[in-house]
């Protein structure tokens, strides 16, 4: 008989104690998740306020305008570089001759207003093969 409450009493316990110990465990580990997303927030802040920090300075907005923007300081010349294996030159049909490089300025007439000359461009454009 005692043999028989004793197993009684432990399985009443089992039974009472099993959902809160899973709820503990549920909890700890969404806890551990949480504070690993909260490192790595704190990472990202950290880089971000390097980032602004960066920005503050001039010699870095200056560096940054030059890298992105292709700005120059007036009186520097600036240059630019291109790989000459990747430039193809065009070649004009009907004369086989080389295409020069500028603005197209056959057959405009000079003594227009510019937003005439202009639309003859775009016209200019539209024509070639």
């Amino acid at each position: 008989m005692r043999s028989a409450v004793f197993v009684l009493v432990v399985l009443m316990a089992f039974v009472l104690v099993t959902p809160t110990a899973v709820q503990f465990l549920k909890q700890r580990d969404s806890l551990q998740a949480l504070r690993a997303d909260v490192e790595d927030t704190r990472a990202v802040n950290a880089d971000l306020s390097n980032e602004l920090d960066r920005w503050a300075d001039e010699k870095y907005v200056i560096a940054q305008a030059r890298e992105r923007l292709t700005f120059v300081f007036p009186g520097e010349t600036p240059y630019r570089v291109i790989d000459p294996e990747s430039v193809v030159e065009t070649t004009d049909p009907d004369t086989g001759q080389a295409v020069p490089d500028g603005a197209v300025t056959d057959d405009l007439d000079t003594d227009q207003p510019w937003y005439a000359t202009v639309w003859d461009t775009v016209q200019v454009a539209g024509d070639a093969p």
